[in-house]
Order: C-alpha cells, then sequence, then structure tokens
C-alpha cells in the first residue's frame, strides 16, 4: 500500500506489537541446512490455523533479489521460491489451510499505479543495462521483472510449477499430509491480499466458521496491516521480514557498493574498484511477527473516547481508524498535500476524529460505508490549519538544510568522494539494529529528549544520503533509455565510450547538492491558486473544478473502503486526476452520494498487460498485440509514451515524484484489441482466460475419498457443496479439474533444478474450488468477533507509552479542539519503553503483560518450551471458549494451542484434537445491527 514509512511508524508507536519470529535453521556438517519437522509444536507464540501467503511479496524477491547475485535462469528462481515458502512454513507451521494467492488482473484503480510502476521500472533497467562502463562486453540475459503481471508466459510457467511443488510436498512431507492447500494464480482476477481478504470474509460469513481460528498471513505491503484489523478476527498475525534499515546499497549502474550513483566510474567486477574494496556482509533476513490482537489493544485504549453520549464500540472506532489512514496514503489515490505521516498526520487526525464524534454523536463509517457530512467535518478541521502545517513543514525543511551544511561543514564534506574509491566507509553504518525493529535491550533504556532528537537526526540523514537528480535529468534519462526499436542514443554511445576510471557523471563535492525547483510554494501566501494552474491548468477561483476533484476523490475513499470490507466495488472505477484536491476543498461533499451499483467486470489478462505494460517489455504479448505498441499507425500509440515527465511534486527523489503518463482509454483500448483478437495461438488463449482457483489435499487427508469421487466425475460436472466438517471448516464449492494429475501417477517436474525431481508416484489429489456465494449487495458485518476473547494485555508500561501520544496530540495546535473530554489514562508517567522486545527468557518486554490471568499469554517462555494459550481467565469467557487447565506440553496430549472452537477432527498432526466446537457466533464485540449510524 502506498503509504511511506507507515510500518516503521506504527511500530516505533506501538512496539509490542513486533516479536522476532523463532525458527529452526541449524546446519549440518557439511554445511547444509537441517531439515525441520513441522509436526512438532510451534516454536513461536502459538500455534497456527491457517497461513496466507501474498505471493508476489515472495516472487519479486526471488526472481531480482537487490542484496544478492541475480539467479541464473528461471528453473533457479522456481527453486528459490520453493525455498522461501518452505522457509516460512517452518516458522509458521500452519495445521489447517495454507492459502497462495498471486495477483490477477487488479480493479482499473490500482491498474494506474501498476503502469506507473512498469514504465518507472523499465526506465531503471535500461539505466542499468545502458551505462555498464567503458569495457565492451557481451550483451547478458536480462531477467524483464515486468513479467511479474497476469498474463505472461513466466506467470503461467510459474502457476505449472506451483501446482508441481504442491503435490511434492503433500507426498514427502508429513506436516502437509493433513492440511489443505488452496492455490489462486493470476489467471484469478483480484490482488492477492484482497484475494486472500474475500476468502476470509465470505468463510466467516458462514455459519460453520469458528470464531477462534488463528491466521498468519505473510506479506510485506503496509496495506496488510489494515487488512487485517478489518477482518475482526479475534487472532490475526502478520509475519514478514524483518526491515533493518541504513543498510549498504549496491549502485544502480554498476551493481557495486561503496559508492552512490553520481560517483559510479563504471567498473564491470569488484577488481575495478581497487585492492581496498571491501563489499559488505550478506547477512540472512530473519522474521518477525506483528500480532494484531496486541495493535487492536493499544488502538482501543488510543480511540477510546470518555463521556460519549452513547456505548463506546471499539469494532466501530477500529474500523474508522482503517479509513483515516487512507488520508495518508494508498494504493489507490494520491494523498493529500497537508497529511505526511512523518509528521503525524494519523495523530492529527485521529484528534479532529474524535471532536468529531463528540459533536455528530456518531461514528465515521458503518459495514464499509463513510457517512459524508461526518468526512466533511474532519476535512474542513483540517483544513483550517493547512496553511501552519505547509509553514511548519517549510520550516522544518530549512532546519534540515541548514544542519546539513553544519555537518558537512564538521566533517570535511567526505559524503561522497572517499566511497567512491571504495574505502569502505558506508559498508557499515554506524547504528544498525542486529535484531527486531529495534536494537535490543536487556535492561530499560532512558534517553532524554536531548539525544533522542540527536538519534532521530542522525537516522534520518543517513536514510537520506541517496540523492537523484531533479526533474530536468530524470525526463532526460527516460527520453534516452525508453528507445523502444532498440536504437542506441548519443548519450549511450558516449557513456560506453569512456575510460573506465572516468565517473560517469563528475560531482563537485564542494557544490551545495541541487535542490528540487519549488515552483509551488505553499508556505507563501497565494499557495492554492499556484497549486491548480500547476497541477491542474485551471485557477483556484474555479470553484466548481475543485470541488469536482474534491467529489472525485471521496468517491474514491469510497471505493477503497468498500474494497476493504466487501470486496471490489467496481473493476472499471479510478480517480482521473495526477493530483489530490486540498483538505479545504472537501466543503461541498456532505450532499455527494457515489454510486457504484453499475456491473462491471475485470480486464482479460492480456487486456490488462497492454493497460500497464510499456513498449520496453512486448515481448511479453502475441506479436500482432506488439505492434500496437509500437507502430505509428497504431490507434492507441499515444498510451505507449518513449518520453514522459516526472514531477517530483516538493519530493527530492524521482521515485517520490508522480509520473505524468496519459490514462488509458478502456473503450479504445478495447476496440483496437479486437481486431487482433483473431490471431492468438490456443496457448495465448488459455493465458488470456479467467481461471478459477483450486484445492488440493495428500492421500492421508480424511476427504481423500470423496476429492477422488469428486475427480472422477469428469469436466462439465457441476460444483458440489463442501462439507465444512470433511475439510476443517472450509465451505465453499468443488468440481474436478481436467488438468490435474491423478493419484497414482508420475508427474514429471516442470523445473529442471536438482531440488525438483519427478514424482514416481503422485499422492496428492487437486480439484477446482470456488468460495461460497452470497447474494449481490450483501454486506458483510463485523460479526463473528467474540466479545470476551483472550487479550494481549498491556502492562503499566504499554499504558503510560500510549498515554504519552494521547497526550501528545492533544498539546498539539494543529489537532482538533479539546472538547472530547478529560483524559481517561491516569496514573502514569510520560514515554517508557520497559524491556524492549520479548524477551524470550521470560523477562518483560515493551510494555507488554505476561501475567497469566491474561488467556493469549504472548509473552516469555517458561521451561524451554512454546507457552500454549489457554483462557484461563476464571469467568467471563463466553462459549466458544473451554475453560480448562493449561494443557500438557507434550503436543500428543490435548490440544495445545485451543482450549475450544471447531472440532478438528483429522486436522493436524496425528494426536491433535480439540473439544467440540460450543455455542454461537460471538457477536458481542462486532456489529449491532441497529440501523442508526451511531
Amino acid at each position: 500500500m502506498g503509504v511511506p514509512a507507515f510500518f516503521r511508524w506504527l511500530t516505533k508507536k506501538y512496539p509490542a506489537t513486533v516479536v522476532n519470529a523463532n525458527e529452526d535453521r541449524r546446519r549440518l556438517d557439511d554445511g547444509t541446512r537441517a531439515p525441520v519437522d513441522c509436526t512438532q509444536p510451534n516454536p513461536n507464540f502459538q500455534e497456527f490455523d491457517n497461513l496466507y501467503l501474498d505471493m508476489n511479496g515472495i516472487i519479486h524477491p526471488c526472481t531480482h533479489p537487490e542484496d544478492r547475485p541475480p539467479p541464473k535462469n528461471e528453473d533457479e528462481m522456481f527453486a528459490l521460491i520453493f525455498e522461501y515458502i518452505d522457509r516460512i512454513f517452518s516458522i509458521v507451521r500452519p495445521r489447517r489451510l495454507l492459502y497462495m494467492a498471486i495477483d490477477g488482473v487488479a480493479p482499473r484503480a490500482k491498474m494506474n499505479q501498476q503502469r506507473s510502476r512498469r514504465f518507472r521500472a523499465t526506465e531503471k533497467t535500461a539505466h542499468r543495462r545502458g551505462h555498464r562502463g567503458a569495457a565492451e562486453k557481451a550483451e547478458e540475459a536480462h531477467f524483464d521483472s515486468n513479467c511479474i503481471t497476469p498474463g505472461t508466459p513466466f506467470m503461467a510457467r510459474l502457476a505449472d510449477a506451483l501446482r508441481y511443488y504442491i503435490h511434492d510436498r503433500v507426498t514427502n512431507d508429513p506436516a502437509w499430509a493433513n492440511i489443505e492447500i488452496i492455490l489462486s494464480d493470476a489467471n484469478v482476477p483480484g490482488e492477492g491480499e484482497h484475494k486472500i481478504m474475500d476468502y476470509v470474509r465470505k468463510q466467516r460469513g458462514n455459519p460453520a466458521h469458528d470464531p477462534n481460528t488463528v491466521h498468519c498471513l505473510c506479506g510485506a505491503d503496509a496495506d496488510l496491516i489494515m487488512l487485517g484489523i478489518a477482518t475482526h478476527e479475534a487472532n490475526f498475525n502478520i509475519i514478514r521480514e524483518e526491515f533493518v534499515p541504513n543498510q549498504p546499497r549496491a549502485c544502480d549502474l554498476c551493481g557495486q557498493y561503496g559508492h552512490e550513483l553520481k560517483e559510479c566510474r563504471g567498473a564491470e567486477n569488484e577488481t575495478d574498484l581497487g585492492d581496498d574494496y571491501c563489499k559488505p556482509e550478506q547477512r540472512e533476513k530473519n522474521f518477525i511477527f506483528l500480532r494484531i490482537p496486541v495493535l487492536r489493544e493499544y488502538l482501543e485504549k488510543e480511540l477510546y473516547m470518555p463521556n460519549l453520549p452513547f456505548e463506546f464500540n471499539v469494532e466501530r472506532a477500529l474500523d474508522d481508524w482503517v479509513f483515516l489512514c487512507f488520508f495518508v496514503g494508498n494504493d489507490f489515490l494520491p494523498h493529500l498535500p497537508s497529511l505526511e505521516i512523518r509528521e503525524g498526520a494519523i495523530d492529527r487526525l485521529i484528534k479532529l476524529y474524535k471532536d468529531m464524534v463528540y459533536q455528530m454523536r456518531g461514528y465515521l463509517t458503518k459495514d464499509g460505508i463513510p457517512a459524508m457530512d461526518r468526512v466533511e467535518m474532519i476535512m474542513s478541521g483540517l483544513g483550517k490549519v493547512e496553511d501552519e502545517i505547509f509553514k511548519r513543514r517549510q520550516q522544518q525543511e530549512e532546519r534540515f538544510r541548514e544542519n546539513e551544511k553544519a555537518k558537512k561543514a564538521r566533517f570535511g564534506n567526505d559524503r561522497g568522494r572517499g566511497r567512491g574509491r571504495g574505502r569502505g566507509r558506508a559498508q557499515h553504518p554506524a547504528y544498525v539494529p542486529t535484531q527486531g525493529i529495534l536494537a535490543p535491550m536487556s535492561a530499560p533504556m532512558h534517553h532524554s529528549g536531548e539525544s533522542t532528537r540527536h538519534m532521530a537526526s542522525d537516522a534520518r540523514q543517513q536514510a537520506m544520503r541517496y540523492t537523484d537528480d531533479a526533474n530536468a535529468q530524470a525526463a532526460a534519462n527516460l527520453k534516452a533509455l525508453l528507445n523502444v526499436k532498440g536504437e542506441e542514443s548519443p548519450a549511450e554511445a558516449n557513456s560506453r565510450k569512456r575510460k573506465a576510471d572516468a565517473p560517469l557523471i563528475i560531482p563537485d563535492n564542494e557544490q551545495e547538492e541541487e535542490e528540487p525547483a519549488d515552483n509551488i510554494r505553499l508556505y507563501e501566501s497565494g499557495w492554492k491558486d499556484r497549486y491548480y494552474r500547476a497541477k491542474f491548468d485551471v485557477g483556484s477561483d474555479d470553484v466548481e473544478f475543485r470541488h469536482r476533484v474534491a467529489c472525485a476523490y471521496v468517491e474514491g475513499l469510497c471505493w477503497v473502503l468498500r474494497y476493504y470490507y466487501q470486496g471490489c466495488a467496481s473493476w472499471d472505477w479510478y480517480f482521473p486526476y495526477h493530483y489530490a484536491p486540498f483538505a479545504s476543498d472537501f466543503e461541498t461533499v456532505a450532499e455527494f452520494s457515489p454510486d457504484f451499483s453499475r456491473k462491471t467486470k475485470p480486464f482479460n489478462p492480456l487486456e490488462q498487460l497492454m493497460s500497464v505494460f510499456p513498449a520496453a517489455s512486448k515481448q511479453h504479448l502475441p506479436v500482432e498485440w506488439q505492434k500496437l505498441m509500437i507502430s505509428d499507425e497504431s490507434p492507441i500509440i499515444d498510451l505507449y509514451p518513449a518520453d514522459f515527465r516526472i514531477d517530483l511534486n516538493g519530493k527530492k527523489f524521482a521515485w517520490q515524484g508522480v509520473a505524468l503518463l496519459p490514462f488509458v482509454d478502456e473503450q479504445r483500448l478495447l476496440k483496437t484489441l479486437e481486431s487482433v483478437y483473431p490471431t492468438l495461438t490456443d496457448e495465448e488463449k488459455e493465458r488470456n482466460t479467467r481461471g478459477p482457483n483450486r484445492i488440493f489435499i495428500g492421500r492421508n487427508h480424511k476427504s481423500f475419498e470423496f476429492f477422488q469421487q469428486i475427480a472422477q466425475s469428469g469436466e462439465g460436472a457441476e460444483m458440489v457443496d463442501l462439507d465444512p466438517s470433511l475439510l476443517n471448516g472450509v465451505s465453499g464449492k468443488i468440481a474436478a479439474d481436467s488438468t490435474a494429475v491423478a493419484p497414482g501417477q508420475p508427474f514429471v517436474s516442470p523445473v529442471n533444478h536438482e531440488e525438483c525431481p519427478d514424482l514416481a508416484t503422485n499422492c496428492g489429489i487437486c480439484v477446482l474450488y470456488e468460495d461460497p456465494e452470497y447474494p449481490d449487495g450483501y454486506i458483510f458485518p463485523a460479526i463473528g468477533f467474540n466479545r470476551n476473547a483472550p487479550r494481549g494485555g498491556l502492562d503499566q508500561s504499554g499504558h503510560r507509552q500510549v498515554q504519552y501520544h494521547v497526550r501528545g496530540a492533544q498539546n498539539d495546535r494543529m489537532g482538533g479542539g479539546d472538547n472530547w473530554g478529560t483524559n481517561s489514562y491516569r496514573g502514569g508517567g510520560g514515554y517508557h519503553r520497559s524491556g524492549g522486545y520479548e524477551d524470550r527468557n521470560g523477562g518483560g518486554g515493551g510494555g507488554y503483560d505476561r501475567r497469566p490471568d491474561f488467556g493469549r499469554n504472548y509473552g516469555g517462555r517458561e521451561g524451554g518450551g512454546p507457552q500454549r494459550y489457554h483462557d484461563q481467565r476464571p469467568g467471563g469467557g463466553n462459549n466458544n471458549y473451554q475453560h480448562h487447565q493449561q494443557a500438557p506440553r507434550h503436543h500428543q496430549q490435548q490440544d495445545q494451542y485451543r482450549g475450544g472452537g471447531y472440532p478438528r477432527g483429522g486436522g493436524g498432526p496425528p494426536g491433535y484434537s480439540r473439544p467440540p466446537y460450543q455455542g454461537g457466533r460471538g457477536r458481542g464485540g462486532g456489529y449491532q445491527g441497529n440501523a442508526s449510524w451511531r
């Protein structure tokens, strides 16, 4: 999701949400990894039922990694993807379901961002390939990352490889024997994470759903955090790679370390850089868990409003928090100019939100639909302080520039010259945490305000080491490098003739770094008129136009919220502008009512490729379709510009700017493609078809015989309803898959790699799968949530931390008013962190309570084994949780990871059992069912 720095902001403000992932990474004597027995109890804070993989977050780093040499060929890429999935599986160890979701065709609102990214990726690749240095070298095989898009031959081969991988694991790995595996490949429409959320929504809407299901979603996108909260599931977690800031980064031109792009001398290999060149040590990335239940508790404390004229509903407040985050950034809309997350934008919005709730006596959203009059009230409050926000931002930037000058003067201006010669200065930053999001703390740490400010300043200065040229140079590079006919520009020809010891761009280290030109000057009077004239080519006196842009923006907010809570409201809607309006322009949106009632459908995969690909990636398209991207006679040639402008829009780096690409005219595109559809081959037609999900099980699964009957029914048979008790609670429909390899038959590996041998006897079975169906217009309310579900339990340190942030928001005069009552968090000091993160030896950590009266007991370990969670609270629970004594640690005795819930039956390794599911859905904390907005 397009929220820069959101994850870092979230984990700094709510540090106890993150814990390190425990995993078995032992090595054998020969240096290879020891095999992991995933049937053993989970080494982390609990057992997990369902694991969901947002596959694009795995595919990209495995196919074109940034921290190691790239794979030699496609087969090696697939083997790395399998290895990555194995590692995640060994950490999470799901006991019921593994769901793999690859991005399919996205809604039009998302395709605009995809289009921008792919045009930029082509520019970066061309920049790298076109400036290798003086020495001539044979053209090397090049992997175009744009092929990781639905409809390409690469994605079709990847889907085949993943089917082989699943069959191999259910045949050979006991931990896969009793779980279900669902594969949603690139032919199934929808973004990967939203296909996962759609599955979760539809499962929990079924009466057979177990409200105690423990979910874990793997992915690094910030929007997964909002999606996790939007599920209202009691037990939702996210696993992702640990982010370590200030890591050395390779030069974008030569791929070597120790210098920046502007100092590159075109060295082909490490020996050309001198004897003192030191390549940074490669360290294996660790994984961390972000625990949504803990984040929910943090937010409940922060969002709580005393003295309301109605009962505070935390589920409604959390939905509103998700909606507020959309204003700061998302993948579908540009963020408002006055909102930057680094400037405390979310805290400011929360204060304005609380004012609104008191004044309007109700919440901001309900079931994925916002109240327009309340949106207008919040934006009106923000609009009143926009002037001051822009002025403060300018003052901070001026202060930062002055500090940079002073720092250069103190340290002799060695920012580039030494590193350019490979001295190794940048190999190890001054402050690099080695564990978790923050450095580990064996004892409580207390920093003075002055030292904290110095640390923050140093971190910011390190993060901004890498600079780029401004608009003029970016445009020149794009024009030279996006040459789709393969002709070498004069600039490229000259660069190839340079001597190896001559830098491509000779920096003058004594000269000030060039700042992007700022013609808008939001900090000076008249800023609104300058903004609209520069960005929209209209004057600010055109009030009707400003209101039209604001209404389109609000319509987009409504679309995004429904996308998160109900599914895609419209496949063809998109925001038709490159820039956002100001908060002060939302003065008429109270009367606006979006309409998404018209039936729409997604593009076909090849149609999406024509919408998002630059001409430089045409090789992934059918031959006749390629001509439409490069021929001067093509009626849609204007959609594939070789030269486009990047507006830095007040930013410093080109990647932060706005790519001013023309929006795709859907009707004109589809009409043009009608003439080339008849030229498709059978294989291309298959890639252009919207496909189904597939579900896999192994021979030892209790439903194997039932699946065999379905598979033998043959192609064309009707979909059969699933009995959730047969598949660990999974509901939906299944049918025979005519392309599947039958059990008992050999399975020829499509991957030519030593780790991917043929299967002599396939022990898996595959059928087609569809999610449960619901009537058109069905609203998924926030039901199924356990009102008395076990809580994470913030300790006093955690409460003080929340109080610190709440009090800081109250004191910010650019927030809202002070009419939302007294501070309810009494009896605590200021900001305090106790013990950092989780102490795995049982100590206290990060403001997180380890007391046994909190059923989750997410905290320390005892006796070396994982502490299983049970609802041990005396009373106060509900009928979805069985209150009993602590289960034995040995996993072959009573169910260790849940004190009740849906009967497990045959799910999980032998010996796992669960008391029978009792009682109803547990509606206590969710949707109240009334019609009022309150």
